[in-house]
């Protein structure tokens, strides 16, 4: 009796260590973010307006800074401020739980319904929406 309990903890034990998740946290890392997320908010989409123009210095979580008069990219202060904002609305290791890829991406794609900005990604197909993704996964390559 007591050898059958004892296989069925070490099962148990055993079922949960392969359902868990990584014990190994992913970190956002900033230098991919400055280098090739950041452009992605300012790059026009076809059918879409950039991010920048509805997300700068708006009321709501996904808040983009100002661009200095003249300036097509952030100073290191905004970009650092921007990278708050931006984690903000991440699950570092999990995009198909972070807002920021799911209000953009298609509702039919797996997105959320609400996003007053349209669709900028109509699946998870699109290039952009794959490099937030690597970047939210920690695939920083």
């Amino acid at each position: 009796m007591m050898s059958n309990r004892m296989g069925l903890v070490i099962a148990l034990a055993l079922l949960l260590l392969a359902t868990s998740a990584p014990t190994a946290e992913v970190a956002l890392d900033y230098d991919i973010y400055r280098n090739r997320i950041e452009p992605i908010f300012l790059k026009k989409r076809d059918g879409h307006g950039r991010c920048y123009v509805c997300h700068v210095e708006a009321n709501n979580a996904f808040r983009l800074q100002k661009l200095s008069p003249g300036s097509k990219s952030w100073s290191e202060e905004q970009s650092q401020r921007n990278f708050q904002s931006i984690a903000a609305l991440v699950v570092a290791g999990d995009p198909d739980a972070s807002k920021l890829l799911l209000h953009p991406l298609a509702p039919e794609a797996g997105g959320l319904a609400f996003h007053s900005g349209g669709r900028q990604f109509s699946s998870k197909n699109d290039p952009d929406w794959k490099i937030l993704a690597q970047w939210v996964r920690g695939q920083n390559k």
